[in-house]
């Protein structure tokens, strides 16, 4: 058993702002008190509305489970070996941008806590702490790349990412265009931020953030800027005039990862993969894993749900470790895609609300409410082990069978 995945384990006494939080939602309303609307918008958000992201939460309730008693369940373990490395759980932290601008040092804090946790955390290509930093705090994290159809620009990416340490790299494809996140911009949200007196009264409203957030980050290590985009810093956070470039995320195709695979030694998993023809495709180009994600429901209005998705891929790459991210919120999400055949699942927005409301205490909380959530299930499905799950422990809702929505 890996020496941290004792689920009974408790924490330390909790801050007071944590001890209403009993699950992962309750996060959000924390989240949306302590954050200025634009940056919490920028979190909450999905394509063209929340009909995406709710449906990622939707296919959670498709299925209802058989539970088994009567068998001892007292020695339950939740390891879980993906690409060579053991984890202490079968869930990780999704790659999620600016987070430094939610939490002090975001990125540091997610990295430190997967660390503790002995989960995986993926580091966001549009994040504002340099990757080195990230990789020195945490080696085995595992770093998220945007990527473009300009072949140099990307090969000197990559390059650095090797330099930095990283072992795994995570390649997003569901990048072509930029979305509509009309709940962020309608919070007054833009990448990067601009300055306005709406903005200001944001910041000064929610005082709390702007003493203990962006102004401890200006005092201590001057504006944010993307860092990792490139090989090279990009624009700041906050700027009147600077533009983020978005070009050439369109033009990236499956000549190019075999390029980036015949360039990267580590292990290299492709995120954003709906179908099982795209699924063999990435696999018959080198990809180590793969994740079905669909940002989020951040990318595409109408999107499948990730869980949808899950059954047809695995069955198509029966070799590659297939992973999921995209709606998971409780314990029991997560035994469902292990049940369909993942071998881990990644959750996002939770985690970075939890860092935002209260640092590293609240992300070792979210993960100690899922750990919890996870043991729980396990012990109900009369199961010891993550790989005694399975399909034949789920059953259709009728009112699924029979066509209807759920």
């Amino acid at each position: 058993m890996h020496p941290r995945s004792s689920p009974s384990a408790r924490p330390r006494q909790l801050p007071r702002r944590l001890r209403s939080i009993r699950s992962l939602e309750d996060f959000e309303d924390a989240a949306r008190r302590h954050l200025p609307a634009p940056l919490f918008g920028y979190i909450h958000a999905a394509a063209d509305g929340q009909g995406a992201a709710r449906r990622n939460r939707e296919a959670f309730d498709e299925h209802e489970w058989l539970p088994s008693f009567l068998r001892d369940v007292s020695g339950r373990t939740m390891d879980v070996h993906v690409l060579g490395q053991e984890h202490a759980a079968p869930f990780g932290i999704a790659p999620m941008g600016i987070c430094a601008m939610s939490a002090y040092r975001g990125d540091l804090v997610l990295a430190d806590a997967a660390a503790a946790a002995g989960v995986p955390m993926v580091m966001s290509g549009s994040s504002l702490v340099r990757m080195e930093d990230v990789a020195r705090a945490n080696p085995r994290a595992w770093f998220q790349a945007y990527v473009t159809g300009d072949a140099g620009r990307t090969a000197a990416l990559v390059d650095r990412v090797a330099r930095a340490g990283f072992g795994t790299l995570v390649i997003t494809v569901d990048v072509q265009a930029q979305p509509n996140i009309e709940y962020a911009y309608r919070l007054g949200f833009s990448t990067p931020l601009r300055p306005s007196l709406g903005l200001a009264w944001q910041g000064l409203s929610h005082p709390r953030w702007l003493l203990g957030t962006f102004a401890r980050t200006l005092a201590r290590h001057g504006m944010p800027h993307f860092e990792n985009n490139d090989a090279h810093r990009g624009p700041p956070a906050l700027s009147r005039s600077a533009i983020r470039d978005f070009s050439d995320r369109g033009t990236f195709t499956l000549d190019h990862l075999r390029a980036v695979r015949a360039q990267w030694t580590g292990k290299l998993v492709v995120k954003g993969i709906l179908t099982a023809d795209d699924a063999r495709r990435v696999a018959d180009a080198g990809a180590d894993a793969i994740i079905v994600s669909n940002h989020g429901g951040r990318q595409l209005a109408g999107a499948c749900a990730t869980l949808r998705a899950l059954p047809a891929v695995v069955a198509a790459c029966p070799g590659l470790p297939v992973m999921l991210d995209s709606g998971v919120r409780r314990g029991t999400d997560v035994l469902q895609a292990l049940a369909l055949g993942a071998r881990m699942v990644f959750v996002g927005r939770p985690f970075i609300q939890a860092a935002a409301v209260a640092g590293p205490a609240g992300v070792h909380h979210a993960m100690h409410l899922l750990r919890e959530e996870v043991s729980r299930g396990m012990g109900m499905l009369g199961v010891t082990r993550l790989d005694q799950l399975h399909p034949g422990l789920l059953v259709r809702r009728p009112s699924i069978d029979r066509g209807a929505r759920p």
